[in-house]
């Protein structure tokens, strides 16, 4: 019998989800994002066309390992983290960080969730919407910048420690 691992965001979606499954699927939890741009740099290249440079958020190694590890066991691994960039992004991250091959990847999307909801839901998987990834990259670099060239100006002429 073959395996397939979903990954949710919330352990709770994670433990109802594995309950409408049944056998043939584990259900674990990213518990939100796995990677961001470094805390203590700017983490993005603005000669190399604002490339960003991404790092494993504290905390999250061991959730990796774990989701690693059953995806090696796994013939196909489903993405169900929310349906917003933010949840595309995160799935995105996955696949880099456990440099899963696109064969053995599918993105699932339900806005309930219900034992319905989920199992039409796996019977139509797609693809990572890239878009909406490249728009929460996007959205990230923005703040970033934005963040770290303009908070030092606010810090030295209204009050330190204000975020911009």
């Amino acid at each position: 019998m073959s395996k397939s691992l979903v990954i949710v965001e919330s352990k709770a979606k994670a433990s109802t989800i594995n309950k409408f499954l049944g056998r043939g699927y584990t259900v674990k939890a990213s518990i939100g994002h796995v990677r961001d741009l470094p805390k203590k740099e700017l983490g993005i290249d603005v000669e190399d066309d604002f490339r960003p440079t991404y790092v494993t958020i504290r905390g999250k190694g061991n959730i990796l390992k774990e989701l690693k590890d059953a995806a090696a066991k796994s013939d196909m691994v489903y993405l169900a983290s929310d349906f917003d960039r933010e949840g595309e992004a995160i799935a995105w991250h996955i696949v880099q960080q456990l440099k899963l091959p696109q064969k053995k990847v599918k993105r699932v999307v339900f806005n309930e969730i219900t034992k319905r909801a989920i199992l039409e839901a796996m019977e139509k998987p797609g693809a990572i919407d890239m878009d909406k990834v490249d728009a929460q990259q996007a959205r990230r670099v923005m703040d970033r910048l934005v963040g770290y060239k303009v908070s030092p100006v606010l810090w030295r002429t209204i009050y330190r420690g204000l975020s911009a």
